[in-house]
């Protein structure tokens, strides 16, 4: 491919930055509701240490926006989203229900999800249709008390009428999902909205390839988590140009010599990014950095999230949050409540950076996050460079 847009690293992580929402105010208007269009999915996880991922998502980019208001803008009557599967389990803007019709029929076509699908669908969506909008408390709970992937059959059957679109979540109670009738939650004119496969993904490459900034194919891939004919309707997109992103050569990174290894969103282009970087944790589920491989060529930051590591390997912590500051990815911190306090039980600054020049931008980081959570007070157990102890525990100047 010829004509490609010539990038440095610097100049592509900018992009990606402001795209992300992470630079400038222009990012913080229209709040929550707003972020969530801009990013296109905001994932879903059940863990929760200072917040739910997707309220640590609103707070990176927005600041100290209220929790209850998080919840309100992302789940609201009338619906402003819908839960199901882009990159993970996402939180998505409503009028992009149509645009899943491909992974819908993709469903449909296997009739099989991590279980075998029961028989009596039918009845729970009839149960549905008949008794309102229920939860899996009200069919007989979730689980059939082993472990937790041993699922209910109601559970089963709920989740695939979720999954071919019968059902529909737009909201939760107590972090459980409310299942309700697609036709009496989403808009009729969306409902009728019949989009092919191929239409589905150009118009889904647009929108991950804005929200990413500056991405190459395996960004766009692991974004919208597509794979055989899906896979390559979007390699076919991304030729043609079909997505409105254009073809860029970022300096360093893996491509063919004189060839380019990246798309853009043009409009990022147009201008330079300009205004103060966003200082602040980030989720480990934050489309910033949740594809591993992305935030180690976008940052040279090599994260792993050591959740499923056994304690006594791990070498960060249980939830460790990188730091962001500066634009760049500055160090890493494993947090905890303890009643008013909030603790990192360890923190490390990355290799080669000044513990003197960014020591301050670590206790924002830390404060901040505190204040927002209801914390009156900072800890650090443990701290690499072990010299930043004595500053990030000082009293908070008033």
């Amino acid at each position: 491919m010829t004509g490609a847009i010539d990038l440095t690293p610097e100049e592509a992580r900018r992009v990606v930055l402001r795209s992300q929402g992470f630079v400038g105010a222009e990012a913080r208007k229209g709040g929550v509701r707003a972020m969530l269009r801009r990013l296109g999915a905001v994932q879903l996880d059940t863990i929760s240490v200072l917040a739910r991922s997707h309220e640590l998502v609103a707070y990176a980019r927005l600041g100290a926006v209220g929790r209850s208001d998080v919840e309100r803008a992302y789940w609201h009557n009338p619906a402003q989203s819908f839960e199901y599967w882009c990159h993970a389990a996402c939180i998505l803007p409503i009028e992009h229900w149509p645009l899943y019709s491909f992974r819908r029929r993709a469903f449909r076509e296997r009739r099989y999800r991590w279980h075998e699908v029961p028989d009596g669908v039918e009845k729970l969506l009839d149960q549905v249709r008949e008794s309102g909008p229920l939860t899996t408390s009200d069919v007989g709970g979730a689980k059939n008390g082993g472990p937790w992937w041993d699922w209910s059959e109601s559970k089963i059957g709920l989740e695939w009428l979720l999954d071919i679109g019968e059902l529909v979540c737009t909201r939760r109670v107590g972090w459980r999902r409310v299942y309700d009738l697609a036709e009496r939650v989403v808009p009729a004119e969306l409902l009728a909205e019949d989009l092919s496969d191929e239409e589905c993904v150009v118009r889904l490459a647009g929108i991950a390839g804005r929200s990413l900034g500056v991405a190459n194919r395996t960004d766009l891939i692991d974004f919208l988590r597509l794979k055989g004919r899906h896979a390559a309707i979007l390699d076919e997109v991304l030729l043609s140009g079909a997505a409105g992103l254009v073809p860029v050569t970022v300096s360093g990174w893996p491509g063919r010599k004189g060839l380019a290894n990246a798309w853009a969103d043009p409009v990022a282009l147009e201008s330079e990014p300009r205004g103060r970087h966003r200082t602040t944790l980030v989720s480990p589920f934050d489309s910033l950095i949740w594809h591993r491989g992305r935030t180690e060529r976008v940052f040279g930051f090599t994260y792993t999230l050591e959740l499923y590591v056994p304690k006594h390997k791990r070498v960060h912590g249980y939830f460790t949050m990188p730091v962001l500051s500066g634009g760049r990815l500055i160090g890493r911190v494993d947090p905890a409540r303890e009643g008013s306090t909030l603790v990192a039980r360890q923190l490390s600054l990355e290799p080669g950076l000044s513990a003197a020049k960014w020591a301050d931008a670590l206790r924002e980081a830390l404060w901040s996050a505190a204040e927002w959570v209801g914390c009156d007070a900072v800890r650090v157990e443990r701290a690499d460079p072990p010299e930043l102890l004595p500053i990030l525990n000082a009293p908070r100047p008033t």
